[in-house]
């Protein structure tokens, strides 16, 4: 069998929801942009290239970005237009290359291994980014490596609406003057470790022994150590649109423990709530399904704003609970399903929340991430203690709560 060189593609729209705000209004082209949420106690979602020149970020608080930046226009957000775009993207990418994997509401992987024996990768990459520019109207941006690492990092650095290929073989001198921040998964947390340790630049961690990185930062240290030096061996991961996901409950005994019911009903909402972060999903359909102990089946659902956020699902669920339950009849299950769900994550939330549930829910998200999903739970979710690790993006089985079916 003939094996050939990987060729991974990493794509990137630039500044993509200011971009599309520009599709629909050129007066925006050229001037400094704010996406976020507009009171003092907004989040920047995103920001043009003309606002980063003053020090704004992403994730930024507005109050600070108007003060960095006062001549700044400042856009609520519109995640109906940017999930419009994202989809025209996706179309354009389907129908060029035999396998992508899209990793958020602007971010693709492509794999074009073997396609160097008919067209050439290079080539194709261009072309098909020069195809999204002209039917689309944005402006992206591509690096092209043996791996996903080392193309992520060239997008970064071919950033704006550039393009840049690693030949093989370079991989370790293009990497070594750059910010060990610039490599996937190094946070402000690992960043400041790293700093600490004297080790600013790509080239330090490729000159030190793979065993000591291991001994200072374990695990995480092997990553940084091999993405650093350009080795990463992961697979681009065919897409698939997932449409919704739920959970439901079969209890043992019917009941109308109405307290126990609202606990349950919250902590599924909660739990679902964290895989739709983790899977980098939005959904805009919650629906609330109860069976009485006669069988009879009701189901009610509710159009929402994108969201992916317990504040705003919980209340969802429990006014749906609410309409449904009938106080005078033994329940035997609860369920509950987000969806109309699109690509975006958490990102796409910034235009509705505030630094406070922001900070709160990535603090809660990354003790689950370390100590289980069911590490942090609200304390009216505590009666669902049998929900355990469920993943729906990644087919790990579902929760203990689910395992019985009427």
């Amino acid at each position: 069998m003939m094996s050939y060189e990987r060729s991974i593609v990493h794509m990137d729209l630039d500044t993509f929801f200011v971009s599309c705000e520009r599709r629909e209004n050129s007066a925006l082209n050229g001037k400094p942009i704010l996406i976020g949420g507009t009171s003092d106690r907004g989040v920047v979602a995103s920001c043009s290239y003309e606002a980063r020149k003053f020090g704004v970020h992403s994730a930024m608080p507005m109050r600070m970005a108007k003060q960095l930046c006062p001549e700044a226009i400042v856009l609520r957000g519109n995640s109906g237009l940017y999930t419009d775009y994202s989809a025209e993207v996706t179309d354009v990418i389907k129908e060029s290359v035999p396998l992508y994997e899209k990793t958020s509401i602007d971010e693709f992987y492509i794999d074009l291994t073997g396609m160097d024996k008919f067209f050439g990768c290079h080539k194709l990459a261009s072309e098909l980014r020069q195809r999204i520019i002209r039917e689309t109207g944005l402006p992206i941006s591509f690096g092209l490596s043996l791996n996903k690492t080392v193309s992520k990092i060239a997008t970064g650095e071919a950033k704006p609406n550039n393009e840049i290929r690693i030949l093989a073989g370079t991989e370790k001198p293009f990497l070594a003057p750059l910010s060990v921040k610039k490599i996937p998964m190094v946070g402000n947390v690992t960043y400041k470790s790293l700093c600490d340790l004297g080790i600013k630049q790509i080239r330090t961690v490729q000159e030190m022994p793979m065993e000591l990185m291991y001994k200072v930062l374990g695990k995480n240290g092997l990553t940084i150590w091999n993405k650093a030096n350009g080795i990463d061996n992961s697979p681009v991961i065919q897409y698939r649109e997932r449409k919704s996901i739920s959970t439901e409950r079969t209890f043992d005994k019917d009941t109308t423990d109405i307290a126990m019911l609202k606990g349950i009903v919250i902590a599924m909402a909660e739990n679902l709530a964290y895989q739709l972060r983790r899977g980098n999903k939005l959904t805009a359909c919650v629906t609330f399904k109860i069976r009485y102990s006669d069988f009879q089946t009701y189901t009610q659902q509710q159009h929402i704003p994108y969201s992916s956020m317990d504040h705003s699902l919980i209340p969802v669920v429990l006014n749906l609970f609410e309409k449904l339950y009938n106080r005078r009849l033994l329940v035997r299950l609860v369920g509950v399903r987000f969806s109309h769900l699109v690509e975006g994550g958490h990102q796409v939330n910034l235009f509705e929340d505030d630094t406070k549930f922001l900070n709160l829910s990535d603090a809660i998200d990354r003790m689950r991430e370390r100590y289980g999903d069911r590490a942090v739970i609200s304390a009216a979710g505590m009666e669902a203690k049998t929900i355990s690790r469920w993943n729906p993006f990644t087919g790990e089985p579902p929760p203990l709560l689910a395992n019985r079916r009427a």
